[in-house]
């Protein structure tokens, strides 16, 4: 095995994943397919909880499961003592069947429907992260009617927003998430359950952007929810006990991209709240994050076959694969960046400018605008990394393609996690027209 450009490749000039030849598990699986390296996923979740543990923290990381959920990969989180961050009736579903430990499960979610809520309160998950006023008289009732207690986060929007580089504070965040800090809805959410007989509230939760490059914007989020802790204690003698500061940890999907290593963000958490408790000589939260694409995203890899090419003489070279924005539509959504190779031909020098173009009947459907690659032809293997975040988890079926294959691989071996769907599949939950002809 030899290097070329950080990636591992073998003998044969082929890429490796997990210690597995690429176009190997293209043959066996198919594509399009998306591939996880289950030991990266496994070495982020450790560095996490070991950042806590040498810290001497009490804390509970929770993955963010909208990055991609199913059976096997709760199972991983599982496995490496993570808890679980759901969003839908769905994603409970799934834990529930992957035999996650209910009293990890966070659940999350800005319109949650009565039968969600008795969905978990029939599971005595963990803990509900409250969202507005609505959700709070549902609990009310819903705790009352079946004699059930209940813990709580109440998510309240800061007046933070960061993304990548930058991060700004704003008089009165405007988000459809949460209530507001700073015009009273929080004050007036707190009063309505701290002294509540079936409501326990825990504590304060925010989440401030994604794919964040800096610490300054969790610093300034965590002083104002602190801040508001206090406060509440002065005022009421009410101590919260959980501190969740959310996600958004950025991941490296181009050169471009100079994400902090996972411990430089918790560290930095750890020390404003520290500072901030100390000095008004209170008992330290234990703190939440949610980690979900810097877990999976740079994980997960995207295998294609090319196909077709067309050149446009003076403006470009488009290069078709058989998949596109019906598996990953982030390029199309929001300008999603990537980087790729051709599997098959990682020895062979770069001398051909592509626009990668997905089959997809939209002239959108392009996963990368320009990229240097080695002369391509049909049956060639195009992998795309960091794919692991949002792909798979966003997939439709656009034009009814069917949804990829997942497929996990460790210390050389792999397995099949999400089967590919199969064209009985697409059509399985249509009906015939039974209305009749006038």
């Amino acid at each position: 095995m030899v290097m070329v450009s950080k990636h591992a490749v073998n003998e044969k000039g082929h890429l490796l994943i997990g210690g597995i030849d690429s176009t190997e598990l293209a043959k066996t699986y198919g594509t399009p397919l998306f591939v996880y390296d289950l030991s990266l996923i496994r070495e982020r979740a450790r560095g996490f909880n070991n950042t806590f543990k040498e810290q001497n923290v009490q804390a509970q990381v929770a993955y963010a499961s909208k990055a991609f959920s199913s059976v096997a990969m709760y199972q991983v989180m599982k496995q490496e003592n993570l808890s679980l961050d759901v969003v839908s009736a769905g994603e409970l579903f799934t834990a529930l069947k992957a035999g996650f430990p209910v009293e990890r499960i966070h659940f999350h979610g800005n319109n949650k429907s009565k039968e969600e809520l008795l969905l978990a309160l029939e599971h005595k998950i963990g803990c509900i992260v409250v969202d507005n006023f609505y959700e709070l008289e549902l609990l009310d009732t819903l705790t009352k009617e079946h004699n059930q207690k209940v813990n709580i986060l109440l998510r309240v929007t800061p007046g933070v927003e960061a993304h990548t580089h930058d991060y700004i504070t704003t008089g009165q965040q405007d988000s459809k998430f949460g209530f507001d800090l700073l015009n009273g809805q929080a004050d007036k959410a707190f009063q309505e359950v701290y002294q509540h007989d079936y409501i326990q509230l825990l504590g304060l939760h925010c989440h401030i952007g994604s794919q964040i490059f800096e610490t300054i914007g969790f610093k300034v989020a965590a002083e104002k929810l602190i801040k508001k802790m206090i406060e509440w204690y002065n005022s009421y003698g009410f101590l919260c006990t959980v501190l969740n500061l959310g996600g958004g940890f950025g991941i490296k999907y181009t050169e471009e991209d100079s994400p902090l290593e996972p411990s430089v963000y918790v560290r930095e958490m750890i020390k404003v709240v520290k500072d901030l408790v100390e000095e008004v000589n209170l008992a330290m939260p234990e703190i939440w994050i949610e980690p979900g694409r810097s877990l999976v995203g740079d994980a997960g890899s995207s295998l294609y076959t090319i196909g077709s090419e067309k050149e446009v003489p003076d403006v470009r070279k488009y290069l078709a694969v058989d998949g596109g924005m019906s598996d990953n539509i982030r390029p199309a959504l929001y300008g999603a960046l990537y980087d790729a190779v051709i599997a098959n031909k990682m020895g062979e020098k770069n001398v051909e400018n592509y626009t990668i173009a997905g089959k997809c009947c939209e002239s959108g459907d392009k996963l990368i605008e320009q990229i240097s690659l080695p002369k391509a032809e049909p049956g060639d293997i195009l992998a795309m990394f960091c794919t692991g975040a949002y792909g798979y988890s966003m997939a439709s079926n656009y034009n009814r393609l069917v949804r990829p294959a997942v497929v996990f691989v460790e210390n050389g071996k792999h397995q099949l996690a999400v089967r590919r769907e199969t064209l009985e599949d697409i059509v399985h939950l249509d009906l015939p027209l039974s209305l009749e002809k006038e």
